[in-house]
């Protein structure tokens, strides 16, 4: 694999050099690079071609084709391209005021890969889930607030799982708005896409950063990372730069759970597919909380929640309920949005939505039926007894 690190770590020099000198003005310089970037991601993805980071090893090599287009266009040039080794037709020249964006686009910036904020998510807007607050209450809240009642220290690593759509993002920003606390947000397929050469190092930056945070004067810091198997997914044919990010990333958890400090510093990571996850990874989210479709009364109260602001027929919310077994809280929202829009379009179709005093009729349960059998629940039931299975032998609450 050392042949694989060499090709990565020339491919990130080469698109560093790149950027550099496009954002110099030095056109040539940077198709040069340029074009030697695209080269050896190509040979890195023909070495090992099962590489899962094959996709966007290439994705990135687009980019840089298309910039090296565009600089050729500015300047009525015809050149090389890399791939084919054949004369590139001219595109329609661009305009030159905006290569600093463009080149700025490149960049595998820290500050668009985090999002820090305090959010403004409560407790009571997250219906249900009551276990997955427990857990949560138990392993953030409660800590914060009496720190001296844990004389053995509490989980600072939290991993949420389930089918998409139920909750685990609200789940963790009320989690930090009831604790006060910063929410620095990370989706860890940016960070894999925005790599050659940073993503370790975005890696480390966010750890420092959130620990600056708290030195000074932030009271708790939570970080979460939404698709965490992106990151820390199968070790299957992995090469160089996920080794080097695998590698940070537990250097910075071993960081925070094992020096015994009183730290308000929490990792919640949310996956999809906890199954992906290697074991040196889950057994640092101390907590393994499964995050579940909503059940009849979670269901009833969504629908209420949801259906407040337009007019029902005397439909009961418990019918549509029972009607959406199976359905996810996102699920859910789309229906009665698909509600809404198909009273409304009759209204357009009538030829009366010209009058601003028109009003769509009442919402009647046919409706939601229509609706229903044309929108079907997003989790599958084999997807569903893949979830079990793997709580069955890892979840930890």
């Amino acid at each position: 694999m050392s042949a694989a690190k060499e090709l990565e770590d020339a491919a990130g020099k080469y698109a560093s050099e790149a950027i550099r000198f496009d954002s110099q003005g030095a056109r040539g310089m940077a198709v040069q690079s340029y074009q030697q970037a695209i080269s050896t991601l190509i040979k890195l993805a023909k070495i090992y071609p099962d590489y899962n980071l094959n996709k966007l090893y290439l994705d990135r090599a687009t980019t840089y084709q298309e910039r090296i287009k565009a600089l050729s266009s500015i300047h009525g040039d015809s050149i090389i391209d890399s791939q084919s080794d054949e004369p590139m037709q001219n595109v329609q020249p661009s305009n030159e005021s905006q290569s600093p964006q463009v080149v700025q686009s490149l960049k595998a910036s820290y500050d668009e890969l985090i999002l820090k904020e305090k959010p403004n998510v409560h407790w009571n807007d997250v219906i249900g889930l009551n276990a997955s607050k427990k857990a949560l209450r138990e392993s953030i809240i409660f800590p914060v607030q009496r720190p001296d009642l844990f004389p053995l220290g509490w989980p600072r690593g939290i991993l949420m799982y389930g089918p998409p759509g139920c909750g685990k993002t609200m789940l963790a920003a009320a989690t930090a708005t009831e604790i006060d606390g910063y929410f620095l947000t990370v989706d860890a397929a940016t960070i894999m896409s925005k790599w050659l050469g940073e993503a370790e190092k975005n890696v480390a930056k966010l750890f420092n950063s959130a620990r600056d945070m708290l030195n000074n004067g932030a009271q708790s810091v939570i970080i979460f990372i939404d698709e965490l198997d992106s990151l820390l997914g199968s070790r299957n044919q992995e090469v160089g730069g996920e080794i080097r990010v695998r590698n940070q990333f537990l250097k910075e958890m071993d960081g925070i759970i094992d020096k015994g400090k009183v730290l308000h510093l929490y990792i919640i990571g949310a996956t999809n597919k906890p199954w992906a996850l290697d074991w040196p990874f889950l057994r640092r989210f101390q907590r393994r909380v499964y995050v579940q479709l909503p059940d009849k009364e979670a269901r009833i109260e969504m629908f209420r929640d949801y259906t407040a602001s337009i007019k029902l027929d005397n439909v009961s919310l418990e019918d549509l309920a029972a009607l959406t077994d199976g359905y996810s809280g996102s699920d859910i929202k789309d229906v009665c949005q698909s509600v809404q829009i198909s009273v409304v379009s009759e209204l357009f179709a009538k030829g009366e939505a010209e009058d601003k005093d028109s009003k769509p009729r009442e919402i009647t349960l046919d409706d939601f039926k229509g609706i229903l059998n044309n929108r079907r629940p997003s989790v599958s039931g084999e997807m569903l007894r893949a979830y079990v299975q793997w709580s069955e032998n890892y979840k930890a609450l």
